[in-house]
């Protein structure tokens, strides 16, 4: 065979499809495009079915999952407030209220110890006293639970002081409560009847010594029978803090500059004990405490809030008595001494964005009414209300009165009965020690002094506000 036979390719080779086998580099080019593709579906594929089967059900189950919120409470029931938990429960499927009544007795050691730890409540009650003790632990409300201006157009000004800080607000309350004067109808009238005069109920303090005087009724032996009113002691007088509270304030005396005081202190407390230490007193220590004696009839006028109706009505259910406002230094000015609970949101809570919810749910005014309406089922009246807008509701009862001198009203440091272990128990101590010495013969301007070293270092000590700090 020829040489170029051989060695030469053939003309038809030439003309080889791109598609022959007999290509290499054709072949490879073609299946080189098809693995990239291939790889790319199945990247594809991997990642909708890594989407599918672990990324979606995950966040579709925290859509779907609930959430429970720990909710202490310390005055009302589960049974009360379950009705107002379900409402909100049914408006917020998601959402579950764990609601545990505590025992005021160790609450606040509680708070603070268990919501640093990360194991206390979501939401909870404090007294509106005890900002100073709790500001570490509490969540300021933001605007979308509620703006500051609907706070204001719906509570009284003293919860605004109370709870409004820095700008922020940082509790809801959901009642409020001023001290009043309760008055034995019976014992004026029987007085009136002795005396051949009427002995009218006092608006004034002017017009209230007299009115105790008139019905303070004395044994042959000199011995108090029936006590004018139960002022003057601390020790057997309920609610002892607060009504020198009103003395104070009334007076003048500024919480948050205490030490320049004095002079208003001092008159204050010669006040308040003289009704136990002038010749015509009208109360003194030997007596049983303000409250039993004025359940039992033995007690003309007697000073308290709203939750002493019920115990003075379970210790005798057949007594008659009125509630009036407590008397004025100034019969045109009246000033007044609220006590009362708020709700709170921990600054520790795992669901705060919940908490914030209920909160709203609790500041609307329907919902403060069904509470004060399951209330009523299980007592005479419920907690009377906190919104201003509510209180004519209560106009022809005779809580009225407790909603009424809200409007005036001004919250003390000297508050009794919140049993925090902190500095209201801690200056009441020193408010008590000084009305003892003063009975004890000490001069009140040496009392007034013991009572302002106590009270600054009391305030010093827990970093107290007080309710006149600018907002």
């Amino acid at each position: 065979m020829p040489e170029e036979t051989i060695y030469q390719k053939p003309d038809t080779a030439v003309q080889t499809p791109l598609s022959s086998p007999t290509s290499g580099v054709s072949f490879f080019s073609r299946h080189s495009k098809i693995f990239k593709i291939g790889a790319l579906l199945f990247i594809i594929l991997t990642i909708i079915f890594s989407l599918l089967t672990f990324v979606f059900p995950k966040s579709n189950k925290t859509e779907t999952s609930q959430v429970t919120l720990t909710y202490w409470g310390l005055s009302e029931d589960e049974n009360v407030m379950k009705s107002i938990i379900s409402d909100f429960e049914k408006e917020n499927p998601k959402i579950k209220i764990n609601y545990i009544k505590q025992d005021p007795e160790d609450y606040i050691e509680k708070l603070n110890v268990r919501v640093p730890n990360g194991n206390g409540p979501d939401v909870f009650r404090f007294h509106n006293t005890w900002y100073p003790m709790l500001s570490g632990i509490l969540l300021p409300l933001p605007k979308e639970t509620i703006e500051r201006k609907e706070f204001e157009n719906s509570f009284y000004d003293v919860s605004q002081k109370d709870l409004i800080k820095n700008g922020a607000i940082y509790g809801i309350p959901l009642g409020i409560d001023t001290l009043a004067l309760y008055i034995n109808p019976k014992i004026f009238d029987d007085a009136s009847q002795e005396q051949g005069g009427i002995i009218a109920v006092p608006t004034t303090w002017k017009e209230f010594i007299e009115a105790s005087e008139n019905l303070t009724k004395r044994n042959e032996e000199g011995k108090i029978q029936i006590g004018g009113t139960a002022i003057g002691t601390f020790d057997n007088v309920t609610n002892a803090p607060d009504i020198i509270s009103l003395l104070f304030v009334q007076n003048g005396v500024d919480f948050s500059n205490f030490q320049n005081s004095k002079a208003k202190i001092v008159d204050a407390l010669r006040f308040y004990t003289n009704f136990a230490l002038n010749e015509n007193n009208v109360w003194d220590g030997t007596m049983e405490s303000s409250l039993a004696s004025f359940a039992q009839g033995k007690l003309a006028m007697y000073f308290g809030y709203s939750w002493d109706y019920f115990t003075i009505k379970n210790l005798n259910p057949d007594i008659d008595f009125k509630i009036v406002s407590v008397p004025q230094l100034v019969s045109d000015k009246n000033i007044n001494i609220a006590s009362y609970f708020a709700e709170g949101v921990s600054l520790k809570s795992k669901h705060q964005k919940e908490s914030l919810l209920f909160m709203k749910f609790l500041a609307r005014a329907e919902t403060q009414e069904k509470l004060y309406q399951e209330a009523s089922k299980t007592r005479l009246f419920g907690e009377p209300y906190s919104n201003k807008n509510l209180a004519d509701k209560l106009k022809d009862t005779p809580y009225f009165i407790f909603v009424d001198q809200a409007k005036t009203a001004i919250s003390s440091p000297f508050s009794d009965g919140t049993f925090d272990n902190g500095p209201n128990d801690k200056i009441n101590n020193y408010l008590k020690d000084s009305i003892n010495t003063i009975l004890s013969g000490t001069s009140e301007e040496s009392a007034a002094d013991a009572l302002i070293q106590g009270y600054l270092k009391a305030t010093a000590e827990y970093g107290l506000e007080t309710p006149e700090t600018e907002n």
